[in-house]
């Protein structure tokens, strides 16, 4: 079953500015707590294993434990401005407010602990009209935040295919560019958004163009259309078809044999034992793209 990542779409449009590894802990964290089944409430200490960070977005195992130490000092002291309609008044109204109260991080086994803020939950659970959804592996292979934003903010608009006019300003906080940032057109273009929109193109399920709108003689705002791939979604499927698939009997049996494997070390956390790491790649095991890397070395351990 494919990780989904769900955001209100008052959150998808809201601005921040987070730096890409920050971005990936909080959509891994958000699809994780989907797969579980668990869900999230403001009382739920969600886990992000190093593991889960290593096989999704396809980094050293060194990297993960480096970048996910770090960004646990820098993510607590992120917020988000977002905006919604005051049920009372009919105005818009606007909110800063953190996205988590409190994060930690395990040294040995590589585990970052989070809590998503009251205000962020609803933002991220709540699954009525207003709501987004995609597959994270859709943007597991983007190494630009702002790529990863601008996906976000194109998919609202999956079911036309077109947007409305972004108008510049809330465009480029919506993407995370800073005030002082990439002022002139020509590097905001350049270093942000012809960089993000050929990222989306080249590493994700759509294909998108823009077209720029003046007042004067000055832009203004971009609208965008896009349509998705429709070859890649069919050569998914028959990659789908012919997944490779084991029992439950042969996943314990081999996440044994695996758990022993020297070529494993690279997914083992920490001091834990044989019996533990094993009960891991069991999870592993179950996970069709994990599976499907891992089909090498099972084939070394005696999978015919």
């Amino acid at each position: 079953m494919a990780e989904l990542v769900v955001k209100d779409n008052a959150l998808i449009q809201a601005s921040y500015t987070l730096d890409i590894v920050e971005q990936r802990l909080i959509l891994l964290a958000i699809a994780e707590a989907r797969e579980t089944g668990h869900g999230i409430t403001e009382n739920s200490l969600l886990e992000v294993h190093a593991s889960s960070y290593i096989n999704t977005f396809h980094v050293e195992k060194h990297t993960a434990y480096s970048v996910l130490r770090e960004t646990v000092k820098s993510l607590f002291d992120r917020y988000v401005t977002y905006h919604d309609v005051n049920p009372k008044t009919g105005k818009d109204r606007s909110f800063h407010c953190r996205w988590v109260d409190k994060i930690g991080y395990e040294q040995n086994s590589g585990i970052v602990f989070l809590r998503f803020t009251q205000d962020i939950v609803p933002l991220i659970t709540r699954l009525e009209e207003n709501f987004t959804k995609y597959e994270l592996q859709q943007v597991s292979r983007l190494t630009s935040s702002y790529a990863i934003r601008l996906y976000e903010l194109l998919i609202q608009w999956r079911a036309s295919g077109k947007t409305p006019v972004f108008d510049l300003l809330n465009f480029r906080q919506q993407l995370g560019v800073e005030a002082h940032q990439y002022k002139t057109m020509s590097n905001f273009k350049t270093y942000v958004l012809d960089f993000a929109l050929k990222q989306v193109n080249g590493l994700t399920d759509i294909t998108a163009k823009y077209e720029q709108h003046k007042q004067g003689r000055s832009i203004s705002g971009f609208t965008f259309s896009f349509e998705q791939k429709h070859a890649e979604n069919n050569l998914l499927h028959e990659q789908k078809k012919h997944a490779l698939k084991l029992s439950d009997a042969q996943i314990k049996f081999f996440s044994n044999k695996l758990s022993k494997l020297p070529e494993m070390s690279k997914y083992s956390e920490g001091n834990e034992s044989y019996d533990e790491f094993a009960m891991r790649i069991v999870v592993m095991l179950k996970n069709p793209v994990k599976l499907k890397e891992l089909k090498p070395l099972l084939k070394k351990v005696g999978f015919q």
